[in-house]
Formats: C-alpha cells, sequence, structure tokens
C-alpha cells in the first residue's frame, strides 16, 4: 500500500487490510457454476425445486470451450475495475477448483480442468487482486440440514425424512476443510466473501451454530490475517466490511453510529448467473451513476458478471462494461483514491460530489447538465476553489463572479459559478474538478 494512502479506521473487531480497498473502490463480482447452463438465474434449484438427479445433467454437460480468463481479466482492467471476487462455490454446491473434498467439481466434468486456478492467475497478471467467495450453504452435500427456508427440497413433504442421518456438524467440517483449501493453495487472497446466514427465532434458519462460524473465523485469520473478511458468517464484531445487496444506502453506512467501511453488490440485471431471457437489464449510464453514488458515500462498488456456460461474457456485458472502461478511461481521478466530501462542501442540485483528501481535489459529477451556468453556494467554495476544469479533457471551466447571475439562479453574494459550456460533454456523465487551495 502506498505511504501517501490513508487507512480508515476499521470497524469493531476487524483485522483485514482495508486501506488497499477503500482507495481502489471498484470490483467485478463474477457468479459462475452449473447454473450458466439452464441459463434462468443462479438460484434455479431452488426456485423450481430441482433435485439432486435432475440437477446431474447439467453436471454432465458442463463443458465451457470458450473459457478465456486472460480475456475476462483484460475485459475488468479496461473496465477500471482493481479487484475481483469469484464463485469458488455457489449453493448448488458445484466447485470450480481441484477440491480433495469432494468429486462435486469442473475437474468431473466434461471441461475436465480446474477452472479457478488459471482465472486467479490471469487477474493477477492484470495486477487485479483476488476475492473468493464462497457459499455456506450447500444443496447437494449429503450431510447439509434442509431447512424450510432455502433449496430445492424446502417444501418436500417428507423432508423430516431425507434429513435422518445428515449431520450438519459434519457438514461443517467440510466447509472448514474447503475454506483451508482456498485459504492455502492459492497465495494470498485479498477478500473472502462468505454467503449467508439466516437465523431464525424458532431455530429454523441457519446462522452461527451451523456454520462453526467462531472457529472458521479462528481459522481464517490464522491462514491469512490480512484478508477481508465481509459480514455474513452471523458473528455480529467479526467482519471488515458490510455488504448491502441489491440496494443503494441513503448515506454512509454505520454501525453504532459510526461509519463503517462498506461495498454495495449490484448486477446488471435482476440475475447474479447469467440469465439468458432475463430483460431488465441496466444501462451503462446507470451503471456509472452507482458507481458514483457508491464513492459519493464513501463505499465500494462490487458489479457482478455471470459468464454464460461456453465461457464467455456475453454481449449485453460486454457492451457495459466496455462502456465504464471509456468512461474510467478519462474519470477514474474522480473514484480512486476518492470518498465522501467534506461536509462543509453543500452538493449542487442533481449533482454528486467526491473528494480526493490527498491531492485536495474535490469532484462535482453534473448528473443532469444544467443550462451554461452551474452554482456552488458556501464559503468552502468562495474561499477554496483555485481553478476549474472538466476533468474528461482537462478544459478550463471559468468561476464567474457576475452577481447578477448568482441572484437570478436563487444563490446569494459570494457563491462561486461555474460557466459551463451549452453543450454537455461526449461522456456518459460529465465531471469537473475543482482544484481547492
Amino acid at each position: 500500500m502506498s505511504a501517501k494512502r490513508r487507512r480508515p479506521a476499521a470497524p469493531r473487531g476487524s483485522h483485514g487490510d482495508t486501506g488497499w480497498f477503500t482507495h481502489d473502490r471498484f470490483g467485478l463480482f463474477i457468479h459462475w457454476g452449473l447454473y450458466a447452463l439452464p441459463a434462468r438465474h443462479e438460484w434455479v434449484r431452488h426456485n423450481e425445486q430441482i433435485t439432486n438427479e435432475e440437477y446431474e445433467k447439467y453436471f454432465k454437460h458442463f463443458d465451457p470451450d470458450l473459457y478465456n480468463p486472460t480475456l475476462w481479466a483484460q475485459t475488468a482492467a479496461r473496465a477500471g475495475m482493481k479487484y475481483f471476487v469469484v464463485t469458488t462455490k455457489h449453493h448448488e454446491g458445484f466447485c470450480l477448483w481441484d477440491s480433495k473434498l469432494t468429486d462435486y467439481k469442473a475437474l468431473n466434468t466434461p471441461a475436465g480442468r480446474d477452472v479457478l486456478t488459471p482465472m486467479i492467475k490471469a487477474f493477477r497478471r492484470e495486477n487485479l487482486r483476488v476475492g473468493l467467495y464462497h457459499s455456506l450453504l450447500d444443496w447437494h452435500h449429503p450431510d447439509y440440514v434442509i431447512d424450510p427456508h432455502f433449496g430445492p427440497l424446502r417444501a418436500h413433504p417428507d423432508r423430516e425424512k431425507l434429513n435422518r442421518g445428515r449431520r450438519q456438524k459434519k457438514y461443517a467440517e467440510y466447509l472448514h476443510g474447503q475454506v483451508r483449501e482456498l485459504l492455502t493453495q492459492f497465495g494470498p487472497v485479498d477478500i473472502l466473501w462468505f454467503d449467508f446466514s439466516y437465523p431464525k427465532p424458532d431455530g429454523s434458519g441457519k446462522g452461527r451454530e451451523d456454520w462453526q462460524s467462531e472457529k472458521l473465523l479462528r481459522l481464517v485469520r490464522r491462514l491469512q490475517p490480512k484478508v477481508i473478511l465481509n459480514d455474513r458468517l452471523d458473528l455480529p464484531d467479526a467482519w471488515d466490511v458490510k455488504t448491502p445487496e441489491m440496494i443503494q444506502p441513503s448515506e454512509w453506512m454505520k454501525v453504532d453510529g459510526k461509519p463503517v467501511v462498506w461495498e454495495a453488490c449490484q448486477t446488471f440485471s435482476n440475475s447474479w448467473g447469467y440469465h439468458r431471457d432475463e430483460g431488465s437489464w441496466r444501462s451503462t449510464e446507470e451503471l456509472i451513476r452507482t458507481l458514483i453514488d457508491c464513492v459519493s458515500k464513501g463505499g465500494n462498488l462490487l458489479l457482478n458478471v455471470g459468464p454464460t456456460g461456453r465461457g464467455e461474457f456475453d454481449e449485453r456485458t460486454m457492451a457495459r462494461l466496455n462502456g465504464i472502461g471509456e468512461w474510467m478511461k478519462r474519470h477514474s481521478r474522480s473514484i480512486y483514491g476518492c470518498t465522501q466530501a467534506p461536509e462543509e462542501f453543500a452538493c449542487p442540485k442533481n449533482c454528486a460530489l467526491t473528494y480526493n483528501p490527498e491531492k485536495k481535489r474535490l469532484y462535482v459529477h453534473v448528473l443532469a447538465w444544467p443550462y451554461k451556468h452551474l452554482l456552488l453556494e458556501g464559503r468552502a467554495y468562495s474561499e477554496r476553489v483555485e481553478y476549474a476544469q472538466l476533468l474528461n479533457d482537462a478544459s478550463e471551466i471559468k468561476t464567474g463572479a457576475d452577481d447578477w447571475y448568482v441572484r437570478q439562479m436563487g444563490g446569494v453574494t459570494g457563491a462561486v459559478l461555474l460557466n459551463l459550456p451549452l453543450e454537455k460533454p461526449n461522456v456518459a456523465v460529465p465531471v469537473v474538478e475543482l482544484f481547492l487551495k
């Protein structure tokens, strides 16, 4: 970590290295497994109550012949992403690496190989940090106790009978064993992303006792002390980052009234895994706005891709990642190393602010292009703005002091008036870079 980067105050009970994380701000989530073949949501087993026997056809036909992890990594790097998190095993139980604890892995499909190792190597070559997602749930394992909440057999009339002989403690040993493999076989792991706990008052859900979470936490910290750990082990104080899912917090996330490290995990549509027929895809501009919104509230964005069964990012994904990359190529200064603006800088209407405390630069993301002028009100602007420019081309923005215009816009004397070009710059979200005294 650069000596110039500030390390934010760590959340209570955390130990991971979040200094790089709060600087880099933007990562790639990858949901890839057997569910890419039915291509109708990664929870297809749960949604359609598909048994192990019925689901076996996807195991027998998993053959990603077009899989090119180097291309994946290069695409992420061009999009401006600085780290990635991949599903080593999702709730279906299928493993991407050559786990010695199961036969339910990519090596035993027509793919015939470990697909995780080359992925990690490829992303490291592109200087992206490594994150591993690992499901606490496992709908395939014979000792995983079937509960009434999640899984393909949750509503089975003979659920109690099916649970005879299943031992959740035995499954927890398997879970811990696989985590040990992940943390000892792939070198330094930067993020460990567990998913998920759902304890219930009546004991019908699953939480810390079912996963043996405290023991698992000790294992993780012993093997990889600096790894960033998310907040889904059902251990209130043992996490490094809060992970709101498919929502945008209204402000910097707080615990006990204090701001914490946080990251929104979002996807392009309503599915994390590849969904051929899902039509609610978000536009490139909206996704860029989401990234800006996260950073403006002191957070990160982990943006998800669901590769196809042949091992590609489909054309919808590529169009958006390439579009984000075009914007990031000229505007990443307003993202990397940035955070929420100091309170004294009031955010103009239809804008979002980010701030780089090291360089003392404030970034005004103009979400709705105004006619000719943008008003920056408050003494913080009038006393500290030294120079202004459009970030995309470093063209000067003159800061007027004409009180007539200020009054016409409803402002007060002393406000900073940005004299913008009449025509919006040809970028998804224009940014004005303010150099502060």
